[in-house]
């Protein structure tokens, strides 16, 4: 379980170190930097694919998504420009109880390349414990060197140089000097993340599909009837129908199979015959695919909901909060939301959920009553 995430000059997030525990729930009214926040999680996900740095050029790259505030905010003063005094650099890391990463991304040294703008990795660390310190260190990487500390407490070089674009996570793999960095590579592979499902008329899981063993759902939801049908025969006993019939009572799923070709049928009280996946509101649909994401028979080690909500009736709320707290039994799970109704439905239930607002103070991302002494323990390495 992740228990720090850090951030530093990502957007509005010009500084930030964040506790997590087991249900997270980042709140806060529009502008205050909450998808900032749900980016730079998926960014760090992106790293063990090697797709940090291309996910940056979509949003615009790194001079776009870099804070974009004076780089020392003086309250006394009306904000302004000043020189600079240290190096471009976007910062993201987290760390467990086990283990902890970070990656530092700057500009490179202009060459003449058309390639000048694109991001550089300068630094990478992993370590063990919760908190960045020397003796701590497993792995680390410095520009293009890796390096590996022994079981005797010697560093060794890596073996080969990395391009300044690739990362350690991704295209170095020593299963005997660093097996840690495996261990973490493939724990950043398992986050799943779910965000704005599409539910118009072309949506693509209002469309029959060809239907799998589907532990997961895409994150598109194509595959919705698949994964429903999957948690039916191999989740949690009633699972499925219970959280149908929580939300739309007398109400069930069935899963219609026609040549190996999966559709859904809805029945509802008061119906003759079921509704197909083309016939469902936008909201009963929408609803039906967080069913099949958060009963997943194969829950991952982070779960991340951005705006879960959206487009649901206030009725619908308390069945969908019932639904993360159910996930989050068998996963971390951070829901980022504005609807303070289902921040309440969530504080219902649980009697554990971390609630975590977000607040602007100078134009910058801060934790709504954190002051220096109540963040983690964090440092980020000089380059």
């Amino acid at each position: 379980m992740l228990t720090t995430l850090a951030v530093e000059n990502y957007r509005s997030l010009r500084r930030m170190v964040m506790p997590l525990r087991g249900l997270n729930v980042v709140t806060g009214a529009n502008g205050t930097g909450k998808s900032s926040l749900y980016r730079a999680l998926r960014l760090l996900a992106d790293a063990s694919r090697n797709g940090a740095v291309a996910a940056l050029a979509r949003e615009g790259g790194l001079q776009s998504t870099l804070w974009a505030g004076p780089e020392h905010v003086r309250k006394d003063r009306p904000v302004q420009g000043t020189v600079r005094t240290k190096a471009v650099g976007l910062r993201m890391g987290f760390a467990g109880d086990d283990y902890g990463y970070l990656m530092d991304l700057g500009l490179p040294i202009p060459n003449g390349s058309v390639f000048d703008l694109d991001p550089e990795i300068k630094r990478e660390a992993l370590w063990a414990g919760p908190f960045l310190r020397p003796a701590a260190l497993l792995v680390e990487r410095v520009n293009r060197e890796v390096r590996i500390r022994s079981g005797s407490g010697e560093w060794q070089r890596g073996g080969h140089q990395l391009q300044t674009f690739d990362s350690m996570l991704s295209e170095f793999a020593d299963p005997e000097r660093a097996p840690e960095l495996l261990t973490v590579r493939d724990r950043l592979r398992s986050w799943r993340f779910y965000d704005h499902f599409r539910t118009d008329a072309d949506a693509p899981a209002r469309r029959v599909q060809i239907g799998t063993r589907t532990p997961v759902m895409a994150p598109d939801g194509s595959d919705v009837a698949a994964a429903l049908q999957t948690i039916k025969e191999i989740g949690a006993k009633g699972a499925l129908n219970d959280a149908v019939a929580l939300a739309f009572p007398g109400s069930h799923v069935e899963i219609v199979n026609t040549a190996g070709r999966f559709e859904i049928a809805f029945r509802q009280h008061g119906l003759l015959r079921p509704l197909s996946g083309a016939e469902l509101s936008d909201g009963t649909l929408r609803y039906l695919l967080w069913v099949a994401a958060l009963l997943t028979p194969r829950p991952p080690e982070l779960l991340v909901l951005n705006e879960p909500e959206t487009s649901l009736h206030p009725d619908l709320l308390p069945a969908l909060a019932n639904l993360v707290v159910i996930a989050a039994k068998e996963a971390q799970v951070i829901v980022v939301t504005h609807s303070r109704p289902f921040v309440a439905s969530l504080e219902a239930l649980t009697d554990d959920l971390h609630t975590i607002e977000l607040v602007k103070d100078h134009g910058a991302t801060t934790i709504a009553g954190q002051g220096p002494l109540d963040e983690p323990p964090w440092k980020w390495p000089t380059r």
